[in-house]
């Protein structure tokens, strides 16, 4: 085959490789976790094995970002190339691919098609030392090809449809095709675009010029690089936005807490006077965001362009082109499902979540809560009567969401939407209690967590206000202290501290661990990602404790319950955990299974709280193996808690040491509806999400070469 580029060669000390899974790793490194035995036997294996470098077109050579797999020196092209699909997880027919050798010569790189009927062995002309570069690519020579088109902003009964081109079809010919595929034969062609979106860390669109042929445009696309073919769509748009010539642009990152003027002042000195808004469309004081409208496109981009190069007290400003999604886009049978994924959350299976669901979804239905939070979401369908929620994280996220959605959701159509988890990460007790489980392994098609999601009960959860608020001694001492540092003579900041609990709430040992377990996780966040690492390291903070136990020995004695206006007598605990769901510390449950006694049966919609007591380190690991419970000490919904000395405590898996005073916990009048996950599954037909979630149309399945038919 021909010269591909002059680009210098690949050896091995130049590049660190990058796993199947994305992750990068050294030889040298993988050798050290080895234990002596499978040093010797990995070794010996190693020598019978050839490791190639896998690219899967010119882009990831330019990039020098490639995969790597390893396969017996004897092996066939077949085999090597099997092997190549899978490490790029491609399921098409191996038929449409072959495998290239990428060899050095004085004119630089060039690449040469392996042939299947000649060992590999034989083939390999990669100096020794060094390891041999493959391409993986697509056998072109067809003379038609099919790109699927989605229909946008069409209301539509189908996801989307194949339209067959060939070398000379220009893009105006796939707009009519599609239209008149769609069954809208009345649109007028020219008051569309076809749009190309790349769906890779993040959503990139193009215009496709209409005398442009798709056709080139694919076969380049193969040729750059098979992953972000497979992972582009061609959506139709209308010209003119059916609903108003109106664009979103999110700012934030900015101060939090000031005035209106105040962020117009200074985002106009940024962007200049010339590309001002029209208008206000929101701001978020607590975080720092905001929302303009803009009427005019191409002034949009401009402010669009300046904000991502800006920063403002040495923070990046986030800048971010909202879709606009209104009611009359979605067909009144359909039920919307918006998805927030934590991509930091469970190591790298949030990016490997939010890359299939912008696959299986529209990508502008799917958001990534590193840029700008769950905000940006919640502003683009707060205009939809009913929608669902997906949050893909932790137990933290998912506060984080509920948060979110206290503040905006008074000013949305849909006030509490009902939210379903993926849980990521470690704890996850509420996802427990709803049925989503321990914790996401990857294993689990995200089809199939899509179809749980529709079959899933909305339940309320409880929700409650917890009210610190120091003595008046503790008060004074913090003003002196403000005073002090910023040269006042006095202060009049209210030191109370006001949180939303949704899980639990914990005073003393418990609080304590979770307290230097967080610190320690601040320190190196990079070696929390396991859940059996964090588990240990609970275990060795928890003997620590059991030899210094300074802090909470005599807790009982330093604090005083009240519950519903009734003093209550504690045992000698070290601890106390005021649940509102019966799942704490991953997994475990102090209030223990029902029996017969004074307490009514528990639940996370009953308006009241447990409270239980922990004698210490070993009571609390005797109750996370199940060979003790907790000590039931008291239930009710108003609780007010005086702390006689400063203690650690912690809400919802937040700690911290809180100064002597008084605690108050009410019902919040806060609500959250969440989906409990259906115990008997329902035995649906094979089926494949669409754009939105239809209400009575099950969800098709199709092969990458059939049409869906459902919406």
């Amino acid at each position: 085959m021909g010269r591909v580029s002059l680009i210098a060669a690949i050896t091995v000390s130049e590049e660190r490789e990058w796993s199947s899974s994305g992750d990068s790793k050294t030889e040298d490194e993988d050798k050290e976790r080895r234990s002596p035995r499978e040093k010797d036997g990995r070794d010996k294996d190693k020598e019978d094995c050839e490791i190639f470098l896998v690219f899967d077109g010119n882009a990831s050579l330019k990039k020098r970002l490639y995969r790597t797999i390893s396969v017996l020196r004897n092996s066939s092209v077949q085999t090597i190339l099997g092997a190549a699909l899978k490490t790029f997880h491609i399921s098409d027919d191996p038929k449409n691919y072959y495998v290239t050798e990428a060899s050095e010569s004085n004119m630089g790189l060039r690449e040469r098609e392996m042939d299947e009927n000649i060992p590999v062995k034989a083939q390999l002309k990669t100096p020794d030392g060094k390891r041999p570069s493959i391409f993986l690519r697509y056998r072109e020579g067809k003379d038609t090809n099919s790109i699927k088109v989605y229909p946008g902003g069409l209301r539509v009964s189908c996801s989307y449809k194949n339209i067959q081109i060939n070398k000379d079809t220009t893009t105006e010919e796939v707009i009519q095709t599609a239209l008149r595929r769609f069954g809208v034969e009345d649109k007028d062609p020219e008051s569309f675009d076809l749009i190309e979106v790349l769906l890779d860390k993040g959503v990139t669109e193009r215009k496709v010029d209409r005398n442009a042929k798709p056709f080139q445009i694919v076969v380049q696309s193969r040729r750059e690089s098979l992953r972000q073919y497979r992972m582009t769509r061609f959506y139709l748009q209308q010209k003119e936005d059916p609903h108003g010539p109106s664009i979103s642009l999110y700012v934030g990152n900015l101060p939090t807490g000031l005035s209106q003027r105040q962020y117009e002042k200074i985002l106009l000195d940024i962007i200049g006077k010339e590309n001002k808004w029209e208008k206000f469309d929101g701001i978020y004081y607590e975080y720092g965001s905001l929302v303009l409208v803009y009427s005019k496109p191409d002034v949009a981009t401009t402010v669009f362009n300046i904000l991502q190069e800006s920063t403002f007290d040495d923070k990046q400003i986030l800048a971010l082109l909202l879709p606009n999604i209104q009611p009359h886009m979605i067909p009144d049978y359909v039920k919307p499902l918006m998805v927030f994924v934590n991509v930091k959350s469970g190591g790298c299976q949030g990016l490997d979540l939010i890359t299939s669901f912008r696959k299986l979804l529209n990508p502008h239905q799917v958001f990534n809560l590193e840029n700008g939070g769950p905000l940006p979401g919640l502003y683009v369908f707060r205009n939809i009567p009913y929608y669902k929620i997906l949050v893909c994280g932790g137990d933290g996220t998912v506060g984080w969401v509920l948060s979110c959605l206290d503040n905006v959701g008074q000013d949305a159509e849909c006030q509490s939407p009902p939210m379903a988890i993926v849980p990521l990460g470690t704890g996850n007790d509420l996802a427990r209690v709803l049925r989503w489980g321990p914790g996401y392994t990857g294993g689990e098609d995200p089809l199939n967590v899509l179809r749980d999601v529709i079959d899933a009960e909305e339940i309320k959860l409880d929700r409650w206000t917890v009210i610190f608020h120091p003595n008046e001694k503790e008060q004074d001492e913090t003003k002196m202290a403000i005073a002090k540092d910023t040269n006042s003579a006095n202060t009049t900041e209210d030191p109370t501290s006001i949180f939303v609990m949704n899980n639990y709430f914990g005073i003393g040992i418990d609080a304590e661990l979770c307290l230097d377990f967080h610190i320690a996780r601040e320190e190196k966040p990079d070696k929390f990602n396991s859940r059996l690492h964090n588990k240990g390291v609970y275990l060795k903070m928890g003997l620590r404790k059991m030899v210094n136990r300074k802090t909470t020995k005599d807790l009982y004695k330093n604090i005083k319950v009240e519950v519903d206006g009734k003093a209550i007598e504690l045992p000698p605990v070290e601890g106390i955990i005021i649940l509102n769901i019966l799942s704490w510390g991953s997994g475990a449950n102090p209030w223990g299974p029902e029996r017969e006694d004074q307490f009514n049966k528990p639940t996370h919609y009953d308006g009241n709280l447990e409270i239980v007591g922990v004698t210490g380190v070993v009571h609390m690991g005797q109750i996370h193996s199940g060979l003790r419970n907790g000590i039931r000490i008291a239930q009710g919904g108003h609780l007010r808690i005086t702390l006689m000395c400063e203690m650690p405590v912690q809400v919802d898996g937040e700690p911290w040491i809180q100064p002597a005073g008084e605690v108050i916990v009410l019902r919040s009048a806060l609500k959250a509806t969440m989906l409990k996950k259906s115990k008997n599954k329902i035995k649906r037909r094979n089926t494949e999400p669409s754009i939105f979630f239809p209400e009575k149309e099950p969800l098709q399945a199709s092969s990458p070469t059939e049409e869906s038919t459902g919406l």
